[in-house]
């Protein structure tokens, strides 16, 4: 694919993005949950922690459940979790084909910039296929000062990259990671495809996301577009 792309880097969410990730995670947070007494359903897990690290919902997960989240419960939450991904991860459709081709296009200027922690982020792209395409520009927020909603993994992948955060487009598929890509000053494009796991296109759009679409496989050709759009 010859691409000619207004943009001079593209920075990749992962979760939701890059891989079907959320319903498996979203699964083992269920369990653990409902073993200190909050019972939820997986759907309704999602509705809550979809775009959020479990770190940052301390809060909430002590008041429902009045028990402590120390580290060792979310160690063994990020051990069981981990273990459910190896067997089970599969990337969302069209994901491969768009990161290699745009990686291509943009002489590797990619990153991808989660909000999770490194671990999880690495055995994903490995479990994907993708690792290769992302080795050395992979950014966690986890290792940030401030996660997502904040800008400051996404500032970070720009500042490696030595792109400005302006000339980047961000490919997010929540709220939450939408207004961080926003907030970096970044183009940000939503991926929206319906169901449990994606923030819908009307949500995406109000917090300021550019444009929206629906299958990953376009991505590319969504991005080479902009420039139409743009001039």
């Amino acid at each position: 694919m010859n691409l000619s792309l207004p943009f001079d880097a593209v920075l990749f969410d992962c979760d939701g993005v890059l891989v079907d990730s959320e319903p498996i995670t979203n699964g083992v947070l269920r369990d653990m949950l409902e073993e200190r007494g909050w019972v939820l359903t997986r759907d309704e897990c999602m509705r809550i922690f979809v775009g959020k690290a479990v770190k940052d919902e301390r809060a909430l997960i002590e008041a429902k459940t009045g028990s402590p989240v120390t580290d060792e419960w979310l160690q063994s939450f990020w051990e069981r979790r981990n273990v459910q991904l190896d067997r089970d991860l599969v990337e969302i459709p069209g994901a491969p084909v768009a990161v290699r081709a745009l990686h291509a296009a943009l002489g590797g200027r990619i990153a991808c910039a989660s909000g999770a922690d490194r671990r999880k982020v690495e055995l994903q792209l490995q479990k994907i296929g993708l690792f290769d395409a992302f080795e050395g520009r992979i950014f966690s927020g986890h290792e940030m000062p401030r996660s997502k909603p904040f800008p400051d993994v996404y500032l970070a992948a720009a500042s490696a990259l030595d792109v400005d955060p302006t000339r980047c487009a961000v490919i997010e598929d929540t709220v939450t990671g939408a207004t961080a890509g926003v907030a970096a000053g970044a183009t940000v494009f939503g991926y929206s495809p319906g169901g449990l796991g994606h923030s819908g296109a009307e949500a995406l759009r109000g917090v300021g996301v550019a444009q929206v679409f629906t299958d990953m496989a376009q991505l590319p050709s969504v991005l080479a577009a902009w420039r139409l759009r743009a001039a």
